[in-house]
């Protein structure tokens, strides 16, 4: 089945590759539309059919193909000799550099996509220079001039090609991605990619033609035309600066430090997609649509969860300026490790989102979903100081978006694995120890030796390693588990006994508006997804056929006008959220009682639960905290005053497969690539784990 949709998702770029040359503009295209030129989609049908039909036909088989996946347990397989076979291809084959790690596969995948634009780009610049002299003594301007206008036209032609795949990797909860294997967070640096490489050409596009304006003493006037049938340039001027504002504020040195300032800025994407299908028509901008139109789909889905408030029910507040957010959740919502939740708190902010690695394993705690969030930047060093000072926080509004993951993992499937993190990057790993732990232990599914390697500033955090193990049963599953933990203090010679601030532990009160995080398309959720994209589209195709058949065709048939294109293309924004919005929320009530019935069962259980109060449960596990983690204790080592040396580490590992994952500094991550891709160890199979390269 993934080969099939392969194949029809790869057919698509096949015809982005036609798209420039002669044979598809002067035969292919004009057949196809004297066949679908109809008085209910006229010609925009053509490219409609030719471009969003097949890519959002391939999301919804893809959603049938995870569905099944997920009913035949598929991501409790271990991998298989030809998965094994290739593993080279995942090996790191650049490390250094603007692109940061990147793999034989992506390398390749990128060389191609590059190769695909400058084909395009030339391709396009050939077939437009043909009989431009004539045009030229025509229009009495210049040669070099009239030159320069066809190259820009070009350039924003290929620039449209990059835009089609610039909403694939953040549709986190898009089919289209687990078919390649990928996930949303380790998909962004490809959007990253794609935006740098999208506005580097669309804003050549627009300098060109304004030297080309300058040059014909036409400036003021062609900056301010807004076409009536044909391109209006206004649009696309008010869209490239949107564009421009978001593009600079992604640079890493702007990102990291005013992160606020690029979470805000990026909403431009509104102005910037909205004003792009106004200036170049809806007939064109069905090129780049079916990308975003699974974007917007997965955008109002997480819209309509956002609008939830879960229920938070206790906290731990560690030394470290670390702090676990322990939500209660239905046991339906089931997720993978090493999964991303979206946290709001609207006592800290009632803007800003901000992703957090989920720690907790929805096996071992069907009833729990936890994130650890460290204190480094503004938001979550206010949250620390709320949750630390003196005064008593009884209740934390709270919403989530997620959780986002992986479709499946593949830890079992090695001899040894090893897990390299510095300070924080210890989180994604917690899941993963916890996901083996009821592999071993439950499933008495044979797991790999596990060796984690952690490296922190000071001793107090080393209370992180307290988060390895869920709050109930930990020290009676962990002996059938081996782990290994070596534990580095890199800035402390001996441990610290003065000023050592004792874990502190909060319990929440319950409000009856709060309800247990669900998932929001219920436990069909990717069969749900297909029906809301196959659904809506239809919506759209019906809304638009009538919008063009009774309105659009009668003025331009009676009137001998062509119908605004501006309007035009409006007028089927509108349409396609409204198509989406009667969907997806259809959906979600679809499946709103479902959850309602589980939530109830949550709730009713957190009140019969322990001493028989509904204030005892939020007080048991109290006794938990003072349980002894001797397994725990045993198994870990602990090295003040000197770093790992991770080149001797990783040589030593004995096995035919050594998984090698590495989460933390930019610096440390490259280190550990720089080992695995030595080809000095055959046996080391690297994964990095980041946000951003």
């Amino acid at each position: 089945m993934r080969p099939l949709l392969l194949v029809i998702f790869l057919g698509c770029l096949v015809l982005w590759v036609m798209m420039p040359t002669n044979t598809y503009r002067g035969k292919w295209l004009l057949q196809l539309r004297a066949k679908t030129d109809s008085t209910y989609f006229g010609q925009q049908g053509t490219t409609m059919l030719i471009y969003t039909f097949p890519v959002l036909f391939a999301a919804v088989l893809g959603c049938v193909y995870l569905h099944l996946g997920k009913k035949l347990n598929d991501n409790k397989s271990i991998s298989s000799p030809k998965e094994d076979r290739l593993t080279v291809w995942k090996k790191p084959a650049l490390v250094k550099g603007p692109l940061g790690i990147v793999s034989m596969t992506e390398l390749l995948f990128f060389v191609m996509f590059i190769a695909l634009l400058v084909w395009s780009f030339w391709e396009y610049l050939h077939n437009g220079f043909q009989g431009i002299e004539a045009t030229a003594a025509k229009k009495g301007e210049k040669l070099w001039v009239s030159k320069l206008g066809a190259a820009a036209l070009r350039l924003g032609l290929t620039g449209n090609i990059v835009l089609a795949f610039l909403f694939f990797p953040v549709a986190r909860g898009s089919s289209i991605l687990p078919l390649f294997g990928l996930t949303s967070e380790g998909s962004i640096k490809y959007h990253i990619w794609l935006g740098h490489i999208c506005l580097a050409l669309f804003t050549s596009h627009g300098v060109c033609y304004i030297i080309r304006w300058i040059a014909k003493h036409n400036l003021l006037n062609q900056i301010r035309e807004w076409d009536r049938t044909g391109v209006s340039i206004l649009a696309g001027e008010i869209s490239l600066v949107g564009g421009l504002v978001m593009w600079v504020t992604t640079f890493p040195r702007i990102r990291r430090k005013k992160f606020e300032l690029f979470f805000y800025t990026h909403y431009l994407y509104i102005i910037f997609m909205l004003f792009f299908i106004l200036h170049v028509g809806i007939t064109y901008a069905f090129i780049s649509l079916p990308s975003f139109y699974l974007f917007l789909v997965d955008r109002y889905l997480r819209f309509l969860q956002s609008q939830r408030k879960v229920r938070l029910i206790s906290a731990r507040v560690l030394p470290c300026e670390t702090v676990e957010l322990n939500f209660s959740k239905t046991p339906g919502l089931q997720y993978s490790p090493m999964s991303i939740l979206f946290v709001n708190l609207p006592s800290v902010s009632k803007l800003q989102w901000h992703p957090f690695t989920v720690t907790s394993n929805s096996n071992l705690e069907q009833d729990k979903l936890s994130v650890t969030i460290k204190g480094d930047g503004s938001w979550s060093k206010k949250l620390y100081q709320m949750l630390s000072s003196s005064s008593s926080v009884d209740h934390l509004e709270a919403s989530i978006e997620g959780p986002y993951g992986p479709v499946s993992t593949n830890f079992i499937g090695h001899d040894t694995l090893v897990m390299v993190s510095g300070g924080s990057g210890i989180t994604p790993f917690i899941s993963v120890i916890r996901e083996l732990i009821f592999s071993s232990s439950v499933l008495k599914i044979k797991t790999p030796k596990i060796l984690l390697i952690s490296s922190f500033k000071s001793s107090s955090d080393l209370t992180m390693l307290d988060l390895i193990l869920p709050l109930s049963g930990a020290p009676l599953v962990l002996s059938s588990l081996q782990l290994q933990v070596e534990a580095y203090v890199t800035r402390e010679k001996e441990p610290a006994t003065e000023n050592v601030k004792p874990l502190q532990a909060l319990w929440f009160k319950p409000k009856a508006t709060d309800a247990p995080a669900s998932a929001i398309l219920g436990p069909n959720s990717w069969l749900c997804l297909g029906a809301i994209i196959s659904s809506s589209f239809v919506i759209f195709l019906v809304l638009m056929g009538l919008l063009t058949r009774y309105y659009i065709y009668p003025i331009d048939h009676n009137t001998g006008l062509d119908y605004p294109t501006s309007a035009q293309a409006a007028f089927n924004i509108l349409l396609m959220c409204v198509s989406i919005a009667l969907a997806a929320s259809g959906a979600v009530l679809w499946n709103k009682k479902q959850n309602t019935m589980e939530a109830r069962q949550v709730q009713n259980m957190e009140a019969s639960s322990a001493y028989g109060s509904p204030a005892s449960f939020y007080n048991s596990d109290k006794e938990l905290e003072s349980l002894p983690r001797q397994s725990l204790i045993q198994s870990t080592k602990v090295h003040y005053g000197e770093r790992p040396d991770l080149k001797r580490i990783l040589f030593e590992c004995k096995g035919k497969s050594v998984g090698v994952l590495a989460s933390g500094p930019k610096k440390m991550r490259h280190e550990v690539a720089t080992i695995c891709s030595s080809g000095l160890a055959d046996n080391l199979h690297f994964e990095s784990i980041s946000f951003s390269w």
